[in-house]
C-alpha cells in the first residue's frame, strides 16, 4: 500500500473508530454485544476493522476477548471499564477520543482529571543518581567523590 493510500485509510479508520466510541459512550449503561459481523454493521466497519477495534479496546474491557479465536460469527460482549478506557486513551495519546463530549455523560470532569493526574504521575521519570557529595552507596561512609566516584 502506497503511503498516501495508507494515510487515507488510517484517517478513514480513525473516523469510524471515533463514531464507534461515541456510540459506546452514548450507550454506556448497556453492554454492547453481538457477533463480529453484527458489530461491523452497527459500527459501519469491515469485519477486519472490527477485529482491529476490538484489539484496541480489549485491555479496557471487564473481561478480555481472545483475539486468536475471533471469527465472523464469534459472539462479542463489549462490557467496558470506562475508567480504564479513559486511562488507555490517554496512554495512546488519542486526544480525538479522550476529548469526546460524550465523556461528560459517563465520567464527571473531576474523575477524568483524577485519571489524568494518575496517568501523568505514572509517566514521571525518577532518577536515583548519586550526587558527588552524597554518602557512597557502597556503605564505606565516605563521600561518593572520594570513594567509588573517584574511579569514574
Amino acid at each position: 500500500m502506497a503511503p498516501k493510500e495508507y494515510e487515507k485509510y488510517i484517517k478513514t479508520y480513525f473516523k469510524k473508530e471515533q463514531k464507534a466510541y461515541e456510540d459506546i459512550l452514548e450507550n454506556h449503561e448497556t453492554v454492547i454485544s453481538g457477533t463480529v459481523k453484527e458489530l461491523s454493521q452497527r459500527f459501519n466497519m469491515t469485519v477486519e476493522e472490527v477485529a482491529g477495534f476490538i484489539d484496541g479496546i480489549n485491555t479496557s474491557l471487564v473481561k478480555e476477548i481472545d483475539l486468536d479465536s475471533l471469527e465472523e460469527d464469534s459472539m462479542i460482549n463489549l462490557e467496558v471499564d470506562f475508567k480504564k478506557l479513559y486511562y488507555n486513551m490517554l496512554e495512546a495519546k488519542a486526544s480525538w477520543l479522550y476529548n469526546l463530549p460524550q465523556w461528560d455523560g459517563v465520567l464527571n470532569k473531576e474523575t477524568r482529571e483524577q485519571i489524568k493526574a494518575e496517568y501523568k504521575k505514572s509517566k514521571i521519570a525518577i532518577s536515583n543518581k548519586v550526587g558527588r557529595n552524597d554518602p557512597c552507596p557502597c556503605g564505606s561512609g565516605k563521600k561518593y567523590k572520594k570513594c567509588c566516584g573517584a574511579q569514574v
